[in-house]
């Protein structure tokens, strides 16, 4: 038997619940639980709403309003209601008797797109264990049946239910998962390990769900990463090397989108692939600059941030989607020391990526070598390799075939060059 639920088929008919609870300081948006269900795959026929001073303990909504749902549930044949909240196993327990149909809240519909969208073993790895936290609570709910004891030759008398027998299961499944994502987090600190002795700087694209992050990432990777118009369209995390201007090297690393009160449960499964955010030397803020919501999105992204001991990481802001602005044109921000701050542009239309490349290779750290090299003729495999990294400012070959190189780039990739090459900086003539 598996451990989970049959997956909802693609449309599944739909009754949406969203409730304004004055006990709440920061109530969730209606409009994004609306895309989030159609991210999912669902249809929404009704969209209920309503306002309480706190939940009801037993139904989370009050009698009234769960009479509403039934009425709704029968009149448009729904097989499914969704709440934008997180509901208590006892709770969904209690509105699935009343309602007659299968009850999801906003966790559970959040941990459905997750496995639809992981790809890699490890994103899958990831929404398993998510999954598994999140249903251990809840198997009363799908197995009702299995109160009763073991039966049959050999398995009768005294001993566990078949109820605990699955718990067992899921306890020991979730143990299992937990130790492969341990080796996955250590293979990642290994890498990191690896570009830190190689001094390769890492720049993460952090922002909300939607932001145009992977769009960003493609453009400026040339890679193939999937976009689409939806919630949590990215879930994997992907890491392509770039050549900075001035900087070399960089490895820009996707990750997955964020979303207001991203439960708990997907920040600690997502803690290995989240880490890539955590030890960037820089993150790029990606935010749609035409959200009507953009400040919301923001803070909540810093929330996250929060949650992961990356808030205190040099941040550059991108607003992203300027082509939807009636005035808004490429440029950059700077603070009152000079420092890029932020850049706005729009990745759809290679507008402005010019001015994000010079913004990082301003804010990432490390020295810039600029000086002019007086290269013999035989040492023309260096004045090559200073070309491929794209450090060449101007040359000028004198009599002798000698080659005057005025060149200018990140400090670690000249002395890496060098290395390359058999030679220390004192080899080299510098005029």
């Amino acid at each position: 038997m598996s451990l989970f639920f049959e997956r909802p088929d693609f449309g599944e008919r739909a009754v949406l619940v969203h409730l304004k609870l004055n006990s709440e300081s920061e109530p969730e948006d209606p409009r994004e639980f609306e895309e989030l269900v159609l991210s999912a795959g669902g249809d929404p026929v009704e969209f209920l709403t309503g306002s309480r001073i706190s939940p009801h303990a037993k139904f989370f909504v009050g009698t009234g309003k769960l009479e509403e749902i039934s009425s709704a549930v029968k009149s448009s044949e729904a097989e499914l209601v969704i709440f934008n909240h997180n509901l208590s196993p006892s709770q969904e327990r209690n509105i699935e008797a009343e309602l007659k149909c299968r009850v999801l809240d906003r966790t559970g519909l959040i941990l459905d797109i997750f496995a639809q969208r992981a790809r890699t073993h490890e994103g899958k790895l990831q929404v398993e264990l998510a999954q598994l936290q999140h249903l251990s609570s809840r198997l009363i709910r799908g197995w009702t049946h299995l109160e009763r004891q073991k039966g049959g030759i050999g398995l009768r008398g005294p001993g566990e239910t078949q109820l605990e027998s699955d718990r067992r299961m899921v306890r020991d499944r979730i143990k299992s998962i937990q130790g492969r994502l341990l080796k996955v987090r250590k293979q990642r600190a290994q890498g990191r390990r690896a570009r830190d002795r190689a001094e390769i700087p890492a720049v993460s694209l952090v922002g909300y769900t939607n932001a145009g992050k992977s769009t960003l990432f493609n453009t400026l990777t040339q890679a193939d990463v999937f976009v689409a118009d939806q919630l949590f369209a990215t879930l994997d995390p992907t890491m392509r090397k770039v050549d900075v201007p001035e900087k070399g090297t960089v490895i820009f690393a996707d990750t997955v989108g964020f979303i207001s009160h991203l439960p708990h449960r997907l920040v600690d499964a997502f803690r290995a692939t989240l880490e890539e955010a955590a030890n960037a030397d820089l993150l790029l803020h990606v935010v749609d600059a035409a959200a009507e919501d953009r400040a919301t999105n923001i803070k909540r992204v810093e929330e996250v941030l929060k949650e992961i001991d990356a808030h205190k990481l040099p941040t550059l802001m991108v607003y992203n989607k300027i082509d939807l602005l009636d005035d808004a044109t490429a440029r950059i921000e700077r603070n009152a020391e000079g420092q890029p701050i932020a850049v706005w542009l729009s990745a759809l239309n290679d507008c402005g990526l010019d001015l994000l490349f010079q913004a990082v290779s301003e804010r990432l750290p490390g020295q810039v070598v600029h000086k002019t090299l007086h290269l013999l003729p035989e040492q023309g495999a260096l004045r090559a390799a200073m070309y491929s990294h794209k450090a060449v400012l101007g040359e000028e070959i004198d009599g002798n075939g000698c080659i005057n190189l005025e060149i200018k780039l990140q400090e670690m990739d000249f002395y890496r060059i060098l290395k390359a090459a058999g030679l220390k900086s004192e080899d080299l003539i510098a005029l």
